[in-house]
C-alpha cells in the first residue's frame, strides 16, 4: 500500500474574498505563479497544469462554491490526491485555508513528499500574497 501524506497551510490577507478566490481560481491569469508554465483547460471540471520544467499535473474539480470552497482531485506520475481550499471573510479579511492529501506512487519519493508539499504551499501562498499586493 501506497503511503498518505497530508499538508496544510493557513494565510490571510487585507483583500476581498473575491480577489483572492480570482486570483485562486482564474486559468487564465497565472502569470504571477513562480513555478507554472501553464494551464491547459481541457472542460469546465478539468484542466492540466504543466510546471516550467513541463511536469504535467490533471486536476479534476468536485466542489465549486463561489468565494466559499473550492475542491478537486490531482494526479501526475509520481502522486494522486485531494485538494480542499476554504476561503472566509472576517472584518476585512480574507482567510485561506487550504489542505491536501497525497498518495505518493512511488515509495522512494516518500521520505521528501511531506516536505515537498509543504515547500510547494509555502511558495504558492507566497505567489500569491505577491499577486495581491501588486494587484
Amino acid at each position: 500500500m501506497n503511503p498518505v501524506v497530508f499538508s496544510r497551510i493557513e494565510a490571510s490577507f487585507d483583500n476581498s474574498i473575491e480577489e483572492v478566490w480570482n486570483a485562486v481560481t482564474s486559468k487564465e491569469d497565472y502569470s504571477w505563479r513562480s513555478n507554472l508554465d501553464r494551464i491547459e483547460v481541457i472542460n469546465d471540471r478539468q484542466f492540466i497544469e504543466y510546471t516550467k520544467d513541463g511536469y504535467a499535473t490533471v486536476f479534476t474539480t468536485t466542489v465549486f462554491a463561489l468565494n466559499e470552497r473550492w475542491e478537486f482531485d490531482m494526479e501526475n506520475d509520481n502522486m494522486k490526491g485531494h485538494w480542499v481550499g476554504v476561503f472566509t471573510q472576517t472584518d476585512g479579511w480574507t482567510h485561506i485555508d487550504f489542505f491536501e492529501e497525497v498518495t505518493v506512487k512511488k515509495l522512494i519519493l516518500k521520505p521528501f513528499a511531506k516536505l515537498f508539499l509543504k515547500k510547494q504551499q509555502e511558495k504558492y501562498v507566497s505567489d500569491l500574497r505577491g499577486r495581491l499586493n501588486n494587484g
